[in-house]
């Protein structure tokens, strides 16, 4: 969910050494997938001969089995309970985390993906009457931009719309993500 993210801040730090492996965004809906598939995933990647590896993963509903497999193999991970909280940065969404109880939160990516990963898989766009039942508990819906993209605010105005939300915006950027990534590369071992 977060790959564009780190392919931008890899770009913007220059740190063409930087390789990605990806796991699928839609383990977010079965977190217990999580771990198992990162844990394959280091254990492939040291086959292979890396030595430093981060994990971009937050704790994604994990229950701590992310920090389980980080430990494991002696790697960090970026901080936090969810990309939601290291974009906006862990200590302003710790702030505010009252105000947002009841909202639903989207970035970039859901927005690029909100009808494969909302609309058609809950049977929203067949069954509209499930709105409530999904979505009525929520206040507001937070789009937490990583980018200044119309299209893509247009998209999450249109989501408060047919889920009934209040809407608000918030410019984060990469938030935490860009620190993050430096200061790994900044403690990787030397070749």
């Amino acid at each position: 969910m977060i790959a564009r993210e780190v392919l931008a801040v890899r770009e913007r730090l220059g740190f063409d050494h930087l390789e990605l492996t990806c796991l699928p965004a839609a383990f977010h809906y079965r977190p217990d997938r999580i771990a198992p598939a990162l844990d394959a995933a280091i254990e492939k990647a040291r086959g292979e001969g890396y030595r430093r590896i981060f994990v971009g993963y937050a704790d994604c509903g994990s229950g701590g089995a992310v920090d389980r497999v980080c430990e494991k193999h002696g790697v960090e991970r970026i901080a936090g309970p969810h990309c939601f909280a290291f974009y906006q940065g862990l200590d302003a969404f710790e702030a505010i985390g009252e105000d947002d109880m009841l909202a639903f939160y989207m970035t970039d990516f859901l927005c690029r993906q909100f009808d494969a990963f909302f609309l058609k898989p809950l049977g929203l766009d067949r069954h509209p009457e499930l709105i409530a039942d999904f979505f009525g508990n929520y206040e507001k819906l937070v789009y937490l931009a990583q980018t200044n993209d119309p299209e893509l605010e247009k998209v999450a105005r249109n989501a408060a719309g047919l889920l009934s939300l209040s809407y608000e915006r918030r410019f984060t950027g990469y938030g935490d993500l860009t620190a993050a990534l430096a200061k790994a590369a900044s403690t990787a071992p030397a070749a």
